[in-house]
This record gives structure tokens, sequence and C-alpha cells, in this order.
């Protein structure tokens, strides 16, 4: 694929101010410190940090593609204080401090975003006007006060700002929206920019980014090996950070399942037409949708709506044919035409998508053994843009064996059991987003909030 071509994949890679033509490949074995497969967010958060630790490292990243070509270059633009396992899941299975300690982690880790880009002068549209989650009819109301409830019972009743249905309206004016929650902690960013930015900032400290090099599996010992197509890399640590792309390793095909999340942009919209729906500010945004939506604007005006229900492929297999699915880019057009009403002869002139790491339990892993000189993080559920910073900053202080307070959080360490063997993984994962769309759709038909006690929410809700 030529640099154009790259371009194609997302409006942030098309739009980053990059030249995409690939960087030169690996074109023989070689020997380093550190060997990272991935050079997006975790891959290259890690040889950020590692190289502020220290600066000798000799550090090799893999990519089969080029940099931000995976989720890093395709999100939705939320750099957001959530975590894939909520309050109420951490606190079920850790306890009421660790759930409070992750919050605590992940809002310090969206301001350390910023401090970075500010720091390392990486223009990525980096703004902090907060998360804005919305029930667009009075049966999502109750899941707004879930949230509420949850957070409050880490002692963080202050974290999410409630509105009734008149302020939230003056907040973002959306058909039928009932009532709102609002926090300050989340922030937008331009995907693209920040994960092509980091990249020309681990190179310019000395890290060697290595494109277009597929990595085939890896080897653990003293002295472990990524083994490339193109010759094999020898390091004191591996670090595996490909997200949902680690599928394809067969070391790891059953540890991780892609679910496919796809994305509809407009056109750039003039100030008026911001103005009558009152989005002003770059709050991203939420429904308390089962099958999950995801809204957020870009500096020139752009609104981006996002959303799952793209179909599940037998084996967990990942293909740019699977990137664009007409009937769930179609629903999404028409999901923000319902939204804003005003904006019914908006054009859209982009969609792509792309898979979300998804582990077993819902829970992100961080973790390094030393014995197999194996590190990873992974399993972001679709919420990676701010954590896997934190993930990058644990692995650092892993590797270097340095203790602080998030190698201390219960995602380290943390091992999700594998997901089942096909076909029941393709029977399972088409039947999570059949239940969830006819969840969704039976509320918003009879006005009645969903019950929480479905196979499909307990599983969702994780």
């Amino acid at each position: 694929m030529t640099g154009s071509g790259y371009a194609a994949v997302s409006y942030w890679l098309e739009s980053c101010g990059d030249d995409l033509t690939p960087r030169p490949a690996l074109d023989t074995s070689l020997d380093v410190d550190v060997a990272i497969l991935g050079a997006g967010y975790t891959g290259l958060w890690t040889a950020y940090y590692l190289q502020a630790r220290d600066p000798s490292l000799r550090i090799a990243i893999v990519e089969s593609e080029i940099a931000g070509f995976g989720a890093s270059g395709r999100n939705g633009a939320w750099c957001t204080s959530g975590f894939a396992a909520g309050p109420a899941a951490l606190t079920h299975r850790y306890s009421r401090d660790a759930a409070r300690a992750v919050h605590h982690a992940m809002v310090d880790t969206v301001a350390e975003v910023g401090r970075v880009c500010a720091a390392e002068e990486i223009d990525a549209h980096y703004q902090r006007d907060g998360e804005f989650v919305l029930a667009r009819g009075r049966h999502q109301l109750a899941a707004l006060h879930t949230f509420e409830r949850d957070y409050a019972a880490i002692g963080e009743s202050e974290f999410w700002r409630r509105l009734d249905a008149r302020e939230a309206s003056e907040f973002l004016a959306v058909d039928g929206i009932a009532g709102a929650i609002h926090q300050g902690a989340s922030a937008c960013v331009h995907p693209g920019r920040l994960v092509r930015g980091l990249a020309r900032v681990v190179e310019a400290r000395g890290a060697t980014i290595y494109e277009r090099t597929r990595a085939v599996r890896f080897t653990e010992g003293a002295r472990p090996i990524l083994h490339t197509e193109r010759g094999d890399v020898r390091a004191d640590v591996v670090v595996l950070a490909g997200e949902s792309f680690l599928t394809e390793l067969a070391q790891l095909h059953r540890q991780i399942t892609p679910f496919y999340s796809l994305i509809v942009l407009t056109e750039p919209l003039g100030d008026d037409q911001l103005a009558a729906i009152r989005w002003t500010h770059r709050a991203v945004v939420q429904s308390t949708a089962l099958a999950v939506d995801y809204l957020s604007r870009t500096v020139d005006g752009r609104i981006l709506f996002g959303g799952r229900g793209a179909p599940y492929h037998y084996g967990s297999t990942i293909s740019p044919e699977f990137d664009c699915h007409e009937a769930t880019h179609e629903r999404l057009r028409a999901s923000l035409v319902e939204w804003f009403p005003s904006l019914a002869d908006v054009r859209f002139d982009h969609a792509w998508g792309g898979p979300v790491g998804v582990p077993r339990d819902w829970m992100p892993s961080m973790r390094y053994d030393r014995a197999a000189g194996i590190a990873t993080s992974r399993g972001y559920v679709g919420e990676g843009v701010a954590a896997t910073n934190l993930g990058g900053r644990v692995l650092a202080d892993l590797i270097t064996d340095a203790e602080s307070e998030v190698t201390s959080l219960p995602m380290v360490g943390h091992r999700s059991r594998n997901w089942e063997p096909e076909p029941l993984r393709w029977l399972a994962a088409r039947a999570l987003q059949r239940g969830a769309l006819r969840i969704d759709a039976r509320a918003a038909r009879t006005g009645r909030a969903p019950s929480g006690r479905t196979l499909t929410e307990r599983l969702i809700g994780h």
C-alpha cells in the first residue's frame, strides 16, 4: 500500500499532516534491548517512557503496516477517563479501594496525555471539555442513575454532574433528550496527529520503527525473540502491543477477540449549524444504549458518529474488507440525523471502521513476565486512547523494575481466560451483537428501561 492508500484508511490518517510513505522494513535479524510489536499507542507510549527512564536503550518497533494503521489511527477521538471495566465491576472483582485507584489513575492519565502533547509539541488538537452521557428518552434515565450510583459507591459522588432535560438541551440540543450527566475529566483529540506525533518523538530519541514488517510469532526465554517475515529481533524484553491484531498470532489467537466498530463523519459544519445544536464545545458524547454509540467533534466542525453492530467474523478474522459495512454505516448516518434533525441535509464525506480488542472478561491486562521475557498491555475494549498511555507507563515501570502507584493497580498482572473455540465464539459474539440491538429497540419502543437481568446485559455490562 502507498502513502495515499494509507490515507484512505481513515479521516485521521488522511488529515494528520504526515507523509504516510512507509518507513523502511526490517531487512535482517538484529539484537536490541527492547523489541516492540506494534507502532500504535501502546507500543509508542511504552517506548516513550522507557526512553525517559533509560535513554541508552536500543528499542526496535516492528509494525506490519505503518504507525497508526490500527485502532490508534481509526478511533472515535475519545481520550476518556473511563476504563473498560467500570467501578462496579472493579469493586466486585477486587475492592472499592482498587476501583477508586483505577479511577484516579485514569483521570491523571488524561491529563498526562495533554502534558506530553504540550511538552513534545504534538499538535493533537487536545481539548479537555469533558464527557457528556445523555438519555435519549426516559427509558435511558435508569442507566444514568446507575452511573451515578457506581461512582458514589467508590466515594466519587461529585465526579458526574447531573443535568435535567432543560439543562442537558442547553449543553447539547439532541432530539428526545430526557436528561444527562457530565464530567470534566475527559478530552477530545485528533487520533492520527497523536499517534504520528508520538512516532516522530520516539524516533528522534533513538528508537527505530520498522514498517511493513509482519511479526509471525514470538519465542519466550532469557533472550526472547520476535520473529518476523523479514528477520528475527532478539531482545532482553519483547513487548506485545498489537491490540486486536494480536489475534493473528497463533499463540494469542483465543486471548483477544476483534469486534468491529464503525464510524461516519460529516463535512465541516458552519458556526450557525453548530450553534443551533449547541455543539460549540468539544465534549465527547454518548447515550446509554447497549449497542454503544460515541460522538465527538473536530476542530473544524465535523461531527463523528460511531457505533458497534458490524458483524463478528468467524475465526476472529481481520480483513480490510470488513472496515466498511454499509448497513451499519447507514444506520449510523440515520442515527445522527435522528439525534439532530436540523442536520437532515448534512453531507457525510468519510466512513471507516476497524477492530476493537476484547478480552474474555472485558478486563484489560498490563503485565511483564520476567522469566519469559514478555511484556504486554492489551484488551482496552475500545477505550484505549488514554488507557494505552497508562499501559505504557505501567510496562516501562515493570521492565525497569520501578515500583510506583500504577504498578499496584488491579489490571497489572491480570490474565483473562481464553475465549471459547469456534464455532462457540462466533455464536456467542453474534448473539451478543443481536441481543444488544434488540434490547435497545425494545426499550425505545416501549419506553421501559432494560431490566439489567438478561444474559446480554450482564455480559456487556461486565
